[in-house]
C-alpha cells in the first residue's frame, strides 16, 4: 500500500511528466531564492542602533547593496517561476472571467514593483522576501493541486467515481470563484481606506491582505479528498460496495469540510490583515498552513477499509 495520497497507479502522459517536472524546476528555483532572499532580508528587520554615525552609514550601506541582491534574485523567480500565474492571469483577461491568478497576479505586482522602485531610490520598504516567500508557498500549494488532480484524472474513470468528481469540483470551483471577486472588492476598499488614513501602510496592508486571502486553500479541497479516495480504491480494488459507499459518503463530507473551513479561515484572517496586524511574510506563511491543513484533513481518508479484502456477496450482487 502506498503512502501517499498523490500517489499514482498508473503511468503518467508525456505532457504530464513536462508539467510535473517544469513545476518542480520552478518551485525549487522559488524555494531556494526565497531561503537566500530571506537572509538578506534580516537586517533590514533588525536595523538596529549600530554605534557610531560611520558605524551606521556602513550598515544602511550593506542593507542597500543586500536590497540590490534580493532584487537579483527575485526577478528570476517572478518571471520564471510565477511564469504559470502570468499565463494564466492573461487567459483570464482574454476570456473576461475572474480565476484565482488575478489576485495573485495583482499581488505580485503591488509587493515587487513598489519594492524595485524603493531599491533604485535607496530608501523605502522592499518586500522581495516576502515575494518569493508567495511564489513558493503558492507553487507548493498548486504542485499538490496538480498531484491531486492527476491522481483523480484518469481516461477511465473507475470504481464509481464519476458521479463523486465532477460535482465537487465544480462546485469548489464556484465557490473560488465568487470568493475572488468579493476578495478584490474588499482589498480595493481596504487600500483606499488606508491610503487616506496612512498611506506608508497602505502598501503592506494591501499585499498582506492579497496574500492572506488567496483561495490556495479552497482550491485544494475537493481535489485532495478526491485524490485521497482515489488512492484508497486504488490500494483497495476489491471493496464491497458498502465499503464504497462509506468511501464516498466520507468523501463528500471531507470535501464540504475542507471547503467550509477554508473560507472560515480566510473570514477570520482578512480582519487581521485590513487592520494591519499581519505582514507579507505571515500572511505568505498562513497561505502555506491553510493549505497544509486542507491535505492533512483529506489523508484521513487514506486509509484501510473496515474488513477490508477480497470481493464478498454484497459486491456481487446475485451470486450469494
Amino acid at each position: 500500500m502506498a503512502k501517499s495520497i498523490f500517489a499514482l497507479n498508473r503511468a503518467l502522459t508525456a505532457d504530464e511528466l513536462v508539467v510535473r517536472r517544469r513545476g518542480l524546476v520552478r518551485l525549487g528555483l522559488a524555494w531556494l531564492a526565497m531561503m537566500q532572499v530571506g537572509m538578506f532580508a534580516l537586517p533590514g528587520y533588525l536595523d538596529i542602533k549600530v554605534g557610531p554615525d560611520d558605524s551606521a552609514e556602513v550598515y544602511h550601506w550593506a542593507i542597500f547593496l543586500m536590497n540590490w541582491a534580493s532584487l537579483v534574485i527575485t526577478v528570476p523567480v517572478v518571471l520564471y517561476s510565477a511564469w504559470p500565474v502570468w499565463t494564466g492571469f492573461a487567459r483570464a483577461v482574454s476570456e473576461r472571467r475572474v480565476t484565482m491568478d488575478v489576485p495573485v497576479a495583482i499581488s505580485i505586482v503591488t509587493a515587487f514593483v513598489p519594492s524595485v522602485v524603493a531599491t533604485i531610490a535607496g530608501h523605502g520598504e522592499v518586500y522581495f522576501d516576502s515575494v518569493t516567500m508567495f511564489i513558493a508557498f503558492l507553487l507548493t500549494a498548486r504542485y499538490f493541486e496538480i498531484r491531486a488532480r492527476q491522481a483523480v484524472d484518469e481516461r477511465e474513470r473507475r470504481h464509481g467515481l464519476d458521479e463523486l468528481c465532477d460535482p465537487l469540483i465544480r462546485h469548489a470551483d464556484r465557490v473560488a470563484t465568487l470568493f475572488v471577486l468579493v476578495q478584490l472588492a474588499i482589498a480595493l476598499v481596504v487600500a483606499s481606506i488606508w491610503w487616506v488614513i496612512d498611506p506608508a501602510h497602505a502598501m503592506p496592508v494591501t499585499v498582506s491582505l492579497l496574500v492572506m486571502s488567496c483561495p490556495c486553500a479552497l482550491s485544494l479541497a475537493a481535489p485532495a479528498s478526491l485524490a485521497a479516495a482515489h488512492a484508497t480504491l486504488a490500494a483497495f480494488p476489491h471493496l464491497r460496495a458498502s465499503q464504497k459507499q462509506v468511501l464516498f459518503d466520507a468523501t463528500r463530507r471531507i470535501a464540504r469540510q475542507n471547503l467550509n473551513g477554508a473560507l472560515a479561515w480566510h473570514v477570520l484572517t482578512m480582519p487581521l490583515a485590513a487592520v494591519g496586524l499581519v505582514t507579507p511574510w505571515v500572511a505568505a506563511l498562513a497561505m502555506l498552513v491553510s493549505s497544509s491543513a486542507v491535505i492533512c484533513n483529506a489523508w484521513r481518508l487514506y486509509r484501510e477499509p473496515d474488513d477490508a479484502g477480497p470481493a464478498g456477496a454484497d459486491a456481487q450482487p446475485g451470486t450469494a
